[in-house]
């Protein structure tokens, strides 16, 4: 924790870089800024400021951050969605993020991921094996009504 406050220049060059490094959400810049030690009454002014100079764009931000969670550690939407809310970004961001997921896309890893679960799993009774498999769906973020789907192509 910094123990002396920055000027506002100081603060805005900090978080030129700290944008810059990689995609940050608005709730993010203000947790830094308090870290930072920055006067309240100057939090908008820098905020604004790197809004005009994008570098902070809550849009952008959001996805990115949805296909990165979506490729990377195979979220689905409702957990992706769920998260991006935590930070507190639009719901129009929100939509606008999960739009960029390919339907295609996540149906198949939908598919893959419950195939291998449910095949992980064949010491276990039919039933059992089938809960299992959509707990850990759920759990990763998909949505009930596509994981049942997935799970009856599966186990016929």
């Amino acid at each position: 924790m910094y123990k002396k406050h920055l000027s506002k220049e100081q603060a805005l060059q900090k978080l030129k870089h700290y944008c810059a490094y990689q995609e940050r959400c608005h709730s993010e810049v203000k947790e830094k800024l308090y870290c930072l030690g920055v006067w309240k009454k100057d939090h908008d002014e820098i905020i604004a400021t790197l809004i005009e100079q994008n570098y902070l764009n809550e849009e952008r931000f959001a996805i990115a951050y949805a296909g990165g969670k979506f490729r990377i550690k195979h979220w689905g939407r409702v957990k992706i969605k769920y998260e991006l809310k935590q930070k507190q970004v639009s719901d129009y961001s929100i939509k606008k993020a999960l739009q960029q997921i390919d339907e295609e896309e996540y149906m198949q890893l939908l598919n893959k991921l419950a195939k291998e679960k449910y095949a992980a799993l064949k010491s276990e009774q039919y039933l059992i094996r089938k809960k299992k498999t959509m707990d850990y769906l759920m759990g990763r973020g998909f949505e009930p009504e596509l994981i049942m789907k997935s799970i009856d192509t599966e186990t016929r």
